[in-house]
């Protein structure tokens, strides 16, 4: 009998872990993509949208540890975009339900992607975060995808 109880608590704390492997969005990094839009419109600034899967994707932990974690990169990106984090992990099924909807309607086909929208909630730039691998050629794509938008 003790042993089932110990079994049934070990499994019970195993699902609470893996519940919270999921790791947060980086300080300054929203999870609302509309509430960043709205943002956006009242700022006057782009919005950078990073599609992830936080707790098992190898290049996507890699670019929050060299990129997206950053001071360097939340000071310089800050100036010209709200940061939006969209998980897809597998240890949360409510996170990656909720944001499902959203992967589907900009049709992501891999992970890490990053897509640029305007104030207006206009597509105009898209590639794989892993293009850039370190801060200083991310935040020179940023510059560049700006530049062409005439948005810099």
């Amino acid at each position: 009998m003790r042993a089932i109880s110990y079994l049934a608590v070990f499994a019970l704390s195993a699902t609470t872990l893996v519940g919270m492997a999921r790791a947060e969005a980086p300080k300054g990094w929203s999870d609302d993509l509309a509430k960043a839009l709205e943002k956006a419109k009242s700022t006057n600034k782009a919005v950078l949208v990073e599609f992830t899967g936080s707790d098992w994707c190898p290049p996507c932990k890699m670019m929050r540890e060299n990129v997206f974690s950053k001071k360097e990169f939340m000071a310089a990106a800050a100036k010209n975009f709200i940061l939006v984090e969209i998980d897809m992990p597998k240890g949360d099924k409510t996170v990656a339900e909720k944001n499902q909807p959203i992967v589907e309607k900009y049709k992501v086909d891999g992970f890490p992607t990053v897509i640029l929208l305007d104030s207006a909630g206009k597509e105009f730039g898209r590639f794989y975060a892993t293009e850039h691998p370190k801060t200083e050629a991310f935040l020179q794509r940023l510059a560049t995808e700006l530049e062409k938008k005439g948005l810099d």
